[in-house]
């Protein structure tokens, strides 16, 4: 008789109750479970694996420990989050990740109660975590708030604010820095250096074996011998902590890969902190796969993959993508200009400055997770003569908006910014969708804006804001590949301000502002069937407007319709009051601006969310047969 093999153990746990019974030689297994349960979902879905598979171990200890959803988990940006999903009632679902209706690829409070707060940008969660411990103590929900943040995240001035404030109030609180040496690109800057010596420089590496003994003893009553001795290790080996120094108590570091200290310590913890206390865990991103721990992002966001290989399944393309449109024109104008130079936050690979770090080192900086920084930086850059490119996602740019302002704009300091990821952006769902940055920007004086049509039109745009001294510039564009046009090999500038028609025709005329351009054409080739012959033109900027070519649209046509990937309060919001001022509306031009949505529209394909948002091509259609009053019969299959 053939014997059957054990049983998994992650079959038997459906919620974190199911492991309160379990030995710690079973959470051990478990841990081993869940890091293959994990690896073979992504490998299906697609998504982030490296940060996920880092933390199995601590993921498993802490709901094997602590009673969520009781006791509040706070993931920090949350891409770390599968497998808390997958033990917190949501295995079954697992495999619909960043999909439409299926579950998020990052915590979110409309989900599950597991997940008390939702996150997908990073360094909130201490500050997040001590907000529940203050509400705890006022009468509101108890149990125990536990941050869990990356040494990557670190990097924001954000913690910083949350530890200083948390030291200060003094009230039971957990921080688990989980140090993994890597945010999404390896991590910069003087505080990746000191995590870095507190377990790996000289002199603690010969106190590192004592170090582990000294964890070790958590479990036992904390005498004052123990404390003498702790307290001398650490200030022998890195001259005291800066945690303590803001009020926290410092444990660490431990193998954040043990489960037995994990346990050890996080049970101890359970029961004897009276205070703030930070656990420095070291973890390794991408543990227990290998095609992850070789990766240069160590698996950070991956494709559709085989598990066997690693090698991930994407679609072929014959359009380059516009983030490598933009590197590539900047490395070419930097060849001869010596003063570009270029910025991102944590993102060199997503937004395509690795490829120009490469070449121009000394000119390319990565600052870490500081968006606020980069801009004041990058405004220093252009204080100081140089042309600075700061290049950043679109979501991530709002968390810079003061300094845009206050250090950008008000003193009208050429910084170029390069805004990736505008638009939606599919299977990220609201929290990466660039919708709000046309709307934040234009309405700052002296702030040119401008979104490219296609790829080439980008190359244009790179170029002109290379040229372009005399105050702060923008230029935006989406995820994904281009539309295949033609690149052009010697670009010319754009003149500020001035758009382009694309087609001439009669009735009513669309004004585009970005990719929707496209959309725009096919609509335009359904609509010439119905002896509808629209007036198309590109507007290229949505600040300053073209004023010229919006009267003449306006003079010629009975209707005017403009287009953009943008909420309310962009380019449409700018033309009709343009439109307003100069007294158009009294002479009976019809008006219509397609925006986005007064709404966060969830994860799906980048199609489909643009159907939710009615700026597909059927809707384009729709619109216009709608305001020339011609009976619409529904959308086109």
């Amino acid at each position: 008789m053939t014997s059957q093999p054990d049983t998994p153990i992650l079959d038997r746990v459906n919620t974190p109750d199911d492991m309160k019974q379990l030995s710690d030689a079973e959470l051990r297994q478990l841990a081993d479970d869940l890091r293959a349960e994990t690896i073979a979902a992504v490998s299906v879905t697609g998504g982030h694996l490296g940060a996920g598979l880092g933390v199995v171990e601590m993921t498993v200890a802490l709901h094997a420990v602590f009673d969520a959803p009781k006791d509040k988990i706070i993931w920090d940006v949350s891409h770390q989050c599968y497998p808390h999903k997958i033990l917190t009632g949501r295995r079954d679902r697992i495999r619909t990740l960043r999909t439409e209706g299926g579950l998020s690829g990052f915590t979110k409070r409309s989900e599950s109660p597991y997940d008390p707060f939702g996150a997908a940008h990073s360094s909130t969660s201490i500050s997040a975590a001590l907000g529940f411990a203050v509400a705890r103590d006022l009468g509101g929900e108890g149990g125990d708030a536990i941050a869990v943040i990356g040494d990557g995240a670190m990097s924001a001035g954000m913690a910083y604010e949350a530890l200083n404030n948390a030291g200060h109030l003094g009230k039971r609180l957990i921080v688990i820095l989980n140090d993994n040496e890597m945010s999404i690109a390896p991590p910069t800057g003087a505080m990746s250096s000191y995590l870095s010596r507190l377990y790996a420089g000289e002199p603690f590496q010969e106190f590192k074996a004592a170090a582990k003994g000294a964890v070790s003893l958590l479990p036992e009553p904390f005498r004052e011998g123990a404390k003498r001795a702790k307290d001398m290790l650490k200030h022998m080996t890195v001259g005291g902590t800066m945690f303590e120094e803001l009020g926290f108590s410092y444990l660490g570091p431990i193998d954040g890969h043990d489960m037995d200290q994990l346990l050890s310590v996080l049970r101890t913890v359970k029961e004897r902190a009276d205070g703030p206390i930070l656990i420095h865990a070291i973890t390794k991103k991408g543990k227990g796969y290998a095609p992850a721990e070789d990766a240069s992002d160590k698996g950070h966001a991956r494709a559709k993959f085989d598990v066997v290989t690693g090698e991930q399944k994407k679609a072929p393309s014959n359009a380059p993508s516009y983030t490598s449109v933009f590197a590539e024109t900047l490395i070419d104008l930097a060849a001869n200009d010596p003063k570009i130079c270029a910025i991102t936050a944590a993102m060199p690979d997503g937004t395509g400055l690795d490829r120009f770090m490469k070449r121009y080192a000394s000119r390319c900086f990565d600052v870490g997770i500081a968006e606020q920084h980069a801009v004041t930086f990058s405004a220093g850059l252009a204080a100081g003569g140089m042309r600075p490119f700061c290049a950043l996602y679109s979501t991530f740019l709002q968390r810079g908006y003061d300094q845009v302002v206050h250090d950008v704009a008000i003193q009208r300091l050429p910084v170029r910014f390069a805004i990736d990821r505008a638009g939606l952006v599919g299977a990220d769902g609201a929290t990466h969708a660039g919708a709000f940055d046309v709307a934040f920007l234009a309405n700052l004086p002296g702030m040119v804006v401008m979104a490219a049509a296609d790829e080439a039109e980008l190359v244009r745009m790179v170029a002109t804001a290379a040229a372009y001294d005399d105050g702060p510039i923008a230029f935006r564009f989406p995820r994904g590949e281009g539309v295949g046009v033609e690149m052009p090999q010697n670009p010319e500038l754009l003149e500020i301000g001035k758009g382009r028609m694309i087609k001439e025709g009669s009735r009513v005329a669309i004004l585009s502002f970005g990719t929707r351009l496209q959309e725009v054409t096919a609509a335009c080739e359904a609509l010439s069937a119905k002896g509808i012959n629209p007036t198309v033109a590109d507007a290229r900027f949505a600040k300053p407007l073209d004023k010229d070519m919006i009267l003449k649209l306006a003079a010629d046509h009975e209707a005017l319709i403009c287009i953009e990937e943008g909420s309310v309060g962009g380019f449409g919001s700018h033309v009709a009051q343009f439109l307003s001022d100069e007294g158009v509306f009294d002479h009976g031009l019809k008006f219509r601006s397609m925006v986005l949505p007064d709404t966060f529209i969830d994860q799906a394909s980048p199609r489909a969310m643009y159907d939710t948002a009615g700026l597909n091509a059927d809707d384009i259609e729709a619109k216009i047969l709608d305001v020339l009053g011609v009976e619409v019969i529904g959308k086109r299959a």
